[in-house]
C-alpha cells in the first residue's frame, strides 16, 4: 500500500547490500551504466521450479563475452544429458546485463536436481516433468484462506505457526468489522461488513481490489466449465485449504464467496442516501501499528464514501457470482444479482462519485477518476448472466469495445484500476448472447492483445511479456506481467496456437527465478525464494516470533518509482527490472495483495493443467 510504513510513523534503516557476483559487476560496466550491488548468485538463469516435458526449456547467462559459449545440461548424479552453444543476445535494457541465451528445450526426460553450467558457472537445481506446479495452485490459492477477515485461521489447515484467532469480529474491540461507523460526515449509521480478506500488507478491506480478485479467483473455475480438457477436479470440494471443503461446492467458490459475502455488506442499504451504491473501503482510523496481527487490533474501523469505481466492482463480480453459484446454492445467486442490479442502477444515477488520491489516512486510497472501464466490465458481466438488451447496449455502445489497447494496456496490461479486459475475456469465452460475428469480434481483440504480449516475451533476453512505457517497471510489475499471461492463456484456449502457451511458460520462467536478480517471487518455490515480504503478521524479519510469508505469496516485484525509504535507499540508480529488494520494509517493491495472488492463483492452475506441455484445451 503507497506511503503504508511511512503513514504508519516507522522509522526504516535499509539493509546493507551483498557484493553482487563478477559476471553481473562487469555486465553494468560494459552497459555502460552504474548500479546498485546486489547479490544475485549465478549468472546461469533458469526456472528454480523447473520446466513442463514437452514445453519451452530456455534460460539467460549474464557474461562479458560476445562469442557464443557451451552450456551443459546435468542430471542430480552429474551426468551430462545435453550440450550446446549459447546465443549471444548483447546488454538487456531492462536489467543493463550482458547476456547470452541458451534453449535445451529438446531435452525430455523427467527429473528432479537437474542444473545447467557455464564458463564454469552452475544454475540452481531444477526438475523437468508433467506435474510441477500443483503444489503452486494449491499454495497460491490457500493464501485467501491465511487473510481471511472474521474467521479463526485453523492450524489443521495450514500449520501452527500461521493460525490465528480471528481478526476483527464482533469480540474484538469496538466490535471489530461487524459494527463499523463511517468516517465522520459519510453516513449516520453504522454497517455489519465482516468477513472478505485483508488486502495487502495491512489490514485494509477494498472494493476495488476485491472485485478484480474475487472475479479472477471465480473466472480460474469457470474456466473448467467453458474450456475442454480442462480438469475441475484440482479446484473441487475437499482440495483446497478451505474450512468449508466437503459441503459439496468447489473449494475456489468456497473461498470466493467469503469474499462475496464481504462485497455484499459494503453495499448502502435500501433507504438511505446513495442506496444501491458500495462503500470503498474500511479500515483501521490510523495506520496499523508493525507488526500488528489481526487479532491484536485496538483500532476503530471506519467505512469510507461510496464511490462510482467500487459499485461497479460489486456490480461484476455479484453478476458472474449469480451464474457460477446457481447450481449450488440459488438463494445466494438470487441474492447477487439483485444486488448486481441494484448497484448498476446506483452507478448509473451516480457515474461521477469518484474516490479521492488524499484518502489515505489509515489506508490505501485507490483513487480512480476514470470509470468507464469499470461501467464496461459490469455491463459484459451483467449481460452474460442475464441476457438482458440494455446491458448488451452499455457493452456494445462503449468506446472502449472496440479499443485493443483500452482493454488491454500494452504497458500496464490489466489491473484494479483497468478492469475493462476482464469483460472481454469473459465475453469471449463465457457462452452468451452475442452474434458469433460480434463473438469473433470480441475473440480477435483478445488475440490481437496477446500477439502484442507473446512479441514483447520473444524480443526479451529473459522471455518476460512485459513492455512497460518508457521502460519503467510498476509498482507490482509482477502482478502486471501475470495478467499479460492471462491474455495469453486466453488466447491460447482459443486458438491453440503454440506462441501464446510458449509466452505464458516464459512468463513463468520469470517469475520463478530465470530474471535479471535470479530470485523466485514466490515465497516457498525455488531456491532463491521471496520470504520477506511487507505484511503486517508475516513479519519475521522483523520479529522472530512471527512467521516469514506463507508458501504461495508473491512479491510485487521491481517497482522503478522506489516508493519506500528502504528501495531508495538500497536501490537507487537501479536499472527497471533490478528495482527489487526482499527486505520487509521495501514496501513498494515487496509487498504481498490479494490482486497479485488472483492472477498467480489463475496462472498456476491453467500451467497445472497442461501437464507435458501438450494440452488439448480449447473454449467451448
Amino acid at each position: 500500500m503507497v506511503g503504508a510504513a511511512v503513514a504508519a510513523g516507522l522509522t526504516l534503516g535499509a539493509l546493507a547490500a551483498p557484493a553482487a557476483s563478477a559476471a553481473d559487476h562487469h555486465a553494468r560496466h560494459a552497459a555502460g551504466t552504474a548500479a546498485p550491488k546486489a547479490d544475485t548468485g549465478s549468472p546461469v538463469r533458469v526456472n528454480q521450479v523447473g520446466y513442463l516435458t514437452h514445453g519451452p526449456k530456455k534460460g539467460t547467462v549474464v557474461t562479458p563475452a560476445t562469442k557464443p559459449l557451451t552450456w551443459t545440461l546435468r542430471a542430480a548424479d552429474g551426468t551430462e544429458r545435453a550440450s550446446g552453444t549459447t546465443t549471444p543476445a548483447g546488454v538487456d535494457p531492462s536489467s543493463r546485463q550482458h547476456v547470452q541465451t541458451f534453449d535445451f528445450s529438446k531435452v525430455t526426460d523427467a527429473g528432479q536436481g537437474y542444473t545447467v553450467t557455464i564458463d564454469g558457472k552452475k544454475s540452481e537445481p531444477f526438475a523437468i516433468g508433467d506435474h510441477l506446479y500443483d503444489s503452486l495452485r494449491s499454495d497460491a490459492l490457500a493464501y485467501f484462506y491465511h487473510n481471511r477477515s472474521g474467521i479463526k485461521i485453523d492450524k489443521d489447515l495450514v500449520g501452527s505457526k500461521y493460525a490465528r484467532p480471528a481478526g476483527h469480529d464482533k469480540a474484538a474491540p469496538h466490535r471489530g468489522d461487524t459494527d463499523v461507523p463511517c468516517v465522520k460526515g459519510v453516513c449516520d449509521y453504522r454497517r455489519n461488513v465482516a468477513g472478505g480478506w485483508y488486502d495487502a500488507g495491512d489490514q485494509g478491506k477494498y472494493v476495488v481490489n476485491g472485485g478484480i480478485s474475487v472475479a479472477q479467483l471465480m473466472s480460474a473455475y469457470e474456466r473448467t466449465r467453458t474450456t475442454k480438457g480442462v480438469d475441475a477436479a484440482s479446484l473441487g470440494d475437499g482440495r483446497l485449504r478451505v474450512p468449508e471443503r466437503g459441503n459439496g461446492v468447489p473449494d475456489i467458490l468456497d473461498e470466493a464467496r467469503w469474499e462475496m459475502d464481504f462485497l455484499l455488506r459494503m453495499q448502502v442499504p435500501k433507504g438511505k442516501p446513495l442506496a444501491g451504491m458500495a462503500f470503498h473501503k474500511v479500515h483501521d482510523k490510523h495506520w496499523t501499528g508493525f507488526p500488528t496481527r489481526p487479532d491484536q487490533d485496538h483500532q476503530q474501523r471506519e467505512l469510507h464514501k461510496p464511490s462510482t469505481a467500487a459499485t461497479l466492482n460489486l456490480a461484476a463480480s455479484a453478476a458472474q457470482s449469480a451464474r457460477l453459484f446457481k447450481s449450488y446454492d440459488p438463494e445466494f445467486a438470487a441474492r447477487c444479482l439483485h444486488a448486481a442490479r441494484a448497484a448498476w442502477d446506483a452507478a448509473k444515477a451516480h457515474p461521477k462519485i469518484y474516490a479521492s488520491d488524499k484518502d489515505s489516512t489509515g489506508g490505501g486510497a485507490y483513487g480512480d477518476r476514470y470509470v468507464g472501464d469499470e461501467f464496461y466490465w459490469a455491463a459484459a458481466e451483467l449481460f452474460i448472466t442475464t441476457g438482458d438488451h440494455g446491458y448488451a447496449k452499455a457493452v456494445l455502445d462503449s468506446p472502449l469495445h472496440r479499443d485493443v489497447g483500452a482493454l488491454f494496456p500494452r504497458g500496464g496490461g490489466m489491473s484494479w484500476a483497468q478492469v475493462a479486459g476482464l469483460g472481454a475475456l469473459d465475453l469471449a469465452t463465457v457462452p452468451n448472447k452475442l452474434t458469433p460475428k460480434q463473438r469473433a469480434e470480441v475473440r480477435a481483440m483478445v488475440t490481437k492483445a496477446a500477439d502484442r504480449y507473446a512479441a514483447d516475451s520473444a524480443k526479451s533476453a529473459y522471455g518476460v511479456p512485459y513492455a512497460p512505457k518508457d521502460g519503467k517497471y510498476e509498482w507490482g510489475s509482477n502482478s502486471q506481467v501475470l495478467n499479460n499471461m492471462i491474455v495469453l492463456a486466453t488466447a491460447h484456449d482459443l486458438t491453440g496456437k503454440d506462441r501464446y502457451l510458449d509466452a505464458v511458460l516464459r512468463g513463468m520462467d520469470y517469475l520463478l527465478g530465470g530474471n535479471p536478480l535470479n530470485q523466485s517471487y514466490v515465497t516457498g518455490h525455488g531456491e532463491r525464494d521471496s520470504h520477506n515480504q511487507h505484511h503486517r503478521f508475516w513479519a519475521h524479519q522483523r520479529d522472530h516470533r512471527l512467521p516469514h510469508p506463507a508458501p504461495g505469496s508473491l512479491a510485487g516485484g521491481p517497482n522503478s518509482g522506489l516508493q519506500d525509504p528502504v528501495a531508495k535507499k538500497k536501490l537507487k540508480g537501479c536499472a527497471p527490472a533490478m528495482c527489487y529488494t526482499d527486505s520487509l520494509m521495501a514496501f513498494s517493491t515487496n509487498e504481498i495483495t490479494i490482486n497479485w495472488n488472483a492472477p498467480l492463483a489463475w496462472i498456476a492452475s491453467y500451467v497445472d493443467g497442461l501437464g507435458g506441455g501438450t494440452a488439448e484445451q480449447s473454449v467451448r
